[in-house]
């Protein structure tokens, strides 16, 4: 037994102790303290230059839990890594989902490469189904991403040696992609190479290469594609008919475009509001105001509801051709109806009712623009002070062109 003299002696010999091994007996606490919060939670213990220690246990890893650790990895540069070392488990068994997650860090981090290791690994391996829907993120990576058209176009056709076939939904996605990077040649390549995946063309399919072939002005070869639908036992669509009459409008062949309009209706297919906005359009380019607005009429008795566009057109067209007063008119018309009108037309507006010497509706329109969040710009102002003080001289008034590029 201690007596009280030998254990105050013994304190005040610990109490004298160097700092040093004070300091080192605080440190070891804190020290120990650190490693046991760590290994509470082993799936996240890792940092940004090695592999999640949960990998190398010989604790057996469900699916999920295997994706909670590549979850928690936050440098993409690890995640191939990571990959390896799990493979490397007996309970090695990697599934579509970790392939995604795996797939998507690389994506954001912009590592292609990784990512064509990553192909060719589930390739070798083989150890579990993918769909379809993977495919289609690897294609959209490729050819979305990285630029790499090619590698999208070889994911299409190396589908099958996965034991997956492409569905239509992928096969479209390609050839949008080449029409996209403008590759027109390469589109019929693909689309021919159809039955070898299996795949059963659709509407949708015949709409891309229609695209396509107006896109690089092809309009005569895309016309013929309407004989290709009922080959493919399919029916053209808005879209369809669309695509070639916004075509032909670019061209100024507004007649023919007419004259898909009046095909369209023979064959049972119903025009919608983007049809009659091209037609529109077309129209108030080649300045046929008044033709626009029949047409904007006739859409009415369609069934076909204009939105801001189709009233947008014919407002353009009214003021392309000077007819301010009318254009004024129509604005207060839409803006009733809900419709709001772009800065564009207020500008163009103003100089009009300027040049006609009309202030009082430059008071209106100056207040509707407010109505709308729009801020006038100088070279506006300018114009509306220089009519103010030039009564009816329009010598004084800046031309429209200076106007326009203010």
């Amino acid at each position: 037994m201690i007596s009280s003299s030998s254990f105050l002696a013994l304190t005040t010999k610990i109490s004298k102790a160097p700092k040093q091994i004070q300091y080192s007996i605080f440190h070891y606490f804190l020290l120990s303290r650190s490693i046991s919060n760590q290994t509470q939670n082993p799936s996240f213990s890792t940092t940004h230059t090695s592999v999640p220690t949960r990998l190398n246990h010989k604790d057996w890893l469900a699916p999920n839990e295997v994706l909670q650790v590549f979850s928690a990895i936050r440098d993409p540069n690890l995640v191939v890594s990571a990959l390896d070392c799990y493979s490397k488990r007996k309970d090695y068994k990697p599934n579509e989902a970790l392939y995604t997650l795996i797939l998507n860090k690389l994506a954001e981090a912009r590592l292609y490469d990784a990512i064509d290791g990553i192909v060719c690994r589930i390739r070798v391996e083989r150890n579990c189904r993918l769909s379809d829907e993977f495919f289609r993120n690897v294609i959209r990576v490729y050819g979305v991403l990285a630029g790499r058209i090619n590698k999208a176009i070889d994911t299409l056709f190396d589908m099958p040696r996965y034991d997956c076939w492409p569905t239509v939904k992928t096969f479209n996605l390609v050839l949008n992609l080449l029409v996209s990077a403008r590759l027109f040649d390469v589109v019929h390549d693909v689309y021919v190479g159809a039955p070898k995946l299996g795949i059963e063309i659709d509407a949708c399919c015949l709409n891309i290469l229609v695209k396509g072939l107006c896109e690089c002005g092809k309009l005569d070869d895309a016309l013929k594609m309407l004989d290709e639908f009922p080959l493919q036992k399919l029916k053209p669509n808005a879209l369809t008919f669309s695509t070639l009459m916004h075509s032909f409008c670019v061209y100024g062949k507004v007649e023919t475009a007419f004259g898909l309009f009046e095909r369209m209706e023979k064959e049972g297919v119903d025009p919608d509001t983007i049809t009659f906005n091209i037609l529109i359009s077309g129209l108030r380019k080649q300045g046929r105001v008044d033709d626009g607005m029949l047409l904007l009429e006739r859409m009415k008795l369609k069934g076909c509801d204009p939105n801001a566009g189709s009233y947008q057109e014919v407002l353009y067209g009214l003021l392309d051709t000077e007819r301010f007063s009318e254009a004024k008119e129509f604005m207060r018309k839409i803006i009733s109806k809900g419709v709001s009108p772009s800065f564009k037309s207020y500008k163009a507006l103003i100089h009009g009712l300027c040049k006609g010497n009309q202030l009082e509706d430059v008071d209106w329109i100056l207040k509707q623009m407010g109505r709308q969040g729009f801020v006038p710009k100088i070279g506006m102002w300018r114009q509306i002070l220089l009519c103010q003080f030039a009564g009816k001289s329009s010598h004084s008034c800046d031309s429209f062109e200076d106007i326009m590029a203010n």
